[in-house]
């Protein structure tokens, strides 16, 4: 296996923190993205030899051209890109300002593309690398009180999927990795919560947000696991496109293709009708 130089957004905590630890054990170089100065000296000292640490808010978008020029100059050239930066909102959707909507795409959706804009015309011209879009099984299923999340997975999962197309030919492979539910911070402290307002959603919603405060920490996934299946992903010739992690991804996911099978097939006439 070949060392790699890796460049992970977000390696604070969950997926990110588990990434560069598992990158740093199998022998690869890792560059991390924290967001404050306290967080960057934590990771360096938790992660020593290979491991360095920039610090990089991924919403802020002219910056960060010149963190990626930056890094590739000192430590050369990234082979893997981790756009893993990301948090979740919880809220019922009349109920939540759209500058909370705003916020959760500038982290998900155009942070991790400008992000990616930065990186691609390096990839394209060596004619390598390999792009990993952490997304979320919430990026193919749905569930009340999760809209703009899931809006925001469901765009990044097309972003890249219409971007591994354009970069095939140059030996440049982009997958999407999406996560059923893990033991990470997303449904703790890392969860923005809008308040409720609202009585008709009590008996909807009061249920889905409790459930899933309770069993924050207690999920099946193991994020040391998970790295490991995208370290796995970075060492094949041909990634793949969509990658699901988590049994419970792989059920949920099925289920929500054979309904939406069923419901094309169901009003198939209708669809056929507007043509000609």
């Amino acid at each position: 296996m070949k060392a790699k130089t890796i460049f992970i957004t977000g390696v604070s905590s969950g997926f990110g923190a588990a990434l560069a630890a598992e990158a740093l054990g199998a022998g690869h170089r890792v560059i991390g993205t924290v967001r404050n100065e306290a967080a960057r000296q934590a990771f360096m000292a938790a992660n020593p030899g290979e491991a360095f640490a920039v610090i990089l808010d991924v919403t802020d978008i002219d910056a960060i051209p010149g963190v990626v020029t930056e890094a590739e100059s000192r430590f050369g050239p990234v082979d893997v890109l981790v756009n893993n930066a990301g948090y979740g909102h919880e809220g019922i959707l009349e109920e939540s300002p759209l500058d909370e909507m705003r916020r959760q795409f500038d982290v998900n959706v155009f942070g991790a593309v400008a992000v990616t804009k930065a990186f691609v015309p390096l990839f394209r011209e060596r004619r390598r690398g390999h792009i990993v879009n952490i997304t979320s099984m919430g990026g193919y299923i749905t569930m009340p009180g999760i809209a703009y999340y899931c809006g925001s997975k469901f765009a990044l999962e097309g972003v890249s999927e219409v971007l591994g197309k354009e970069l095939r030919s140059f030996g440049v492979y982009v997958t999407a990795v999406a996560p059923g539910s893990f033991r990470t911070d997303w449904a703790g402290r890392s969860m923005r919560r809008t308040p409720r307002a609202i009585a008709d959603y009590d008996a909807l919603f009061d249920p889905i947000r409790r459930a899933r405060e309770e069993v924050s920490g207690k999920q099946l996934g193991d994020p040391r696991k998970a790295a490991k299946a995208i370290l796995a992903i970075t060492e094949v010739p041909e990634p793949p496109a969509h990658l699901l992690l988590g049994s419970d991804a792989l059920s949920l996911v099925r289920a929500k293709l054979a309904a939406l099978a069923a419901d094309i097939d169901a009003w198939e006439t209708l669809s056929r009708s507007t043509d000609g």
